[in-house]
């Protein structure tokens, strides 16, 4: 079961850090001005979309449920998962969101400013605090 606990905090780690830096890839982005530095974007963002987050998602994904399945019993009425499990929901919707933006940068199809990818950098993080939170004090 450690074994199968480290390799979940590994690939949560991998996963939060493409969260973390596509969408401030994003910001860089938007705010580049010539034809070289986009078509760098696109390719970073591609990239670090489809070659480190989607397996790092699934990995943590995997991984969590494989925990799970210890103890289920248990996890039925932990409530401190029960919120952990809603926060992993919209975070994987926020993933998606993610690679719809690297779908409309690499079309040229994004109107969105640098302002508003900055605002949107910072909602992992709080996702991040609310998850270790749960799952160390496990509050409830």
């Amino acid at each position: 079961m450690l074994w199968v606990k480290a390799f979940h905090i590994i690939s949560m780690v991998c996963w939060f850090a493409a969260l973390f830096y596509l969408p401030r890839l994003f910001v860089y982005h938007v705010d580049a001005t010539d034809a070289l530095s986009k078509d760098r974007f696109k390719i970073m963002e591609r990239r670090l979309y489809r070659g480190i987050a989607i397996p790092s998602m699934i990995a943590t994904i995997v991984f969590g449920i494989w925990l799970i399945t210890f103890n289920p019993e248990y996890y039925k009425s932990a409530g401190w998962l029960h919120a952990k499990l809603t926060i992993v929901v919209l975070l994987i919707g926020y993933h998606h969101i993610c690679g719809s933006y690297v779908k409309k940068f690499a079309a040229g199809t994004i109107h969105k400013s640098g302002r508003y990818f900055r605002i949107f950098n910072e909602l992992p993080v709080l996702a991040l605090i609310a998850i270790i939170i749960l799952a160390v004090v496990r509050p409830f």
